[in-house]
């Protein structure tokens, strides 16, 4: 599975469809939970630690469609891969809109699932908000708003911040003043100041220390760029 290993829970009843199941994501290399009835599977999903699920439409106990619209009522936005005999239209329209964000139905080729699957996964992963930047060995968390370089915590400024995250998102790239200017400050750039150079100058005191290979590079006449080869 090109995007790589996931955490994924199967609800089925059905041993045998169960193990079709397992098998064939396991095989893509993935990590596999399977319950065979609704009501353990509605405990396990509702912890919110599975990247996408397969869940039969009829199960013992608590069905399909309860299943997946507490999970939406709960707000837990797991993917899920509603998989049912039911074939007629009426049937996928009312697992879609409970919250299943796709229906199969059986008999189906355990390929075809995966590959389902794979495609719900490619959707979360692209929704979900860029948490973490990172440089070699320089580290930038954006929840807690803090910065490491080697583990060692990095004291910034709300504004060195600011500059180090623009430099970080453009990894690799030279940077002009005027862009940095107006990317981080959010001014257009008056060629007479030199506070881009003084913020810069303190930047590189605190992420390239003594003893460190260098990250910020000054590229003469361009700008700045953080990481790569100048």
């Amino acid at each position: 599975m090109l995007v790589g290993m996931a955490k994924i829970l199967t609800i089925e009843d059905d041993a045998l469809t169960a193990r079709e199941i397992v098998t064939e994501l396991a095989n893509n290399g993935n990590e596999v939970e399977s319950v065979g009835n609704g009501r353990e599977g509605l405990e396990r999903a509702l912890t919110g630690a599975y990247d996408a699920i397969t869940l039969d439409r009829m199960l013992p106990e608590v069905d399909g469609l309860t299943l997946v619209t507490e999970l939406r009522r709960a707000g837990i936005d797991t993917p899920v891969l509603m998989i049912s005999a039911l074939s007629d239209v009426d049937a996928r329209v009312r697992g879609l809109r409970a919250g299943g964000d796709d229906y199969l139905t059986k008999p189906f080729a355990p390929d075809e699932m995966a590959a389902r699957v794979e495609v719900l996964l490619r959707r979360r992963r692209a929704a979900a908000p860029e948490t973490h930047l990172a440089v070699d060995d320089l580290d930038l968390d954006l929840m807690t708003r803090s910065a490491k370089r080697r583990g060692a915590e990095l004291e910034l400024l709300p504004i060195e911040f600011r500059l180090l995250e623009f430099l970080m998102r453009n990894s690799g790239q030279v940077l002009t003043r005027s862009m940095i200017f107006e990317s981080v400050w959010g001014y257009t750039f008056d060629p007479g100041t030199n506070v881009i150079d003084v913020h810069i100058a303190r930047l590189r005191r605190k992420v390239d220390p003594d003893g460190l290979p260098p990250l910020i590079h000054t590229v003469r006449g361009r700008g700045y760029c953080i990481g790569g080869t100048i």
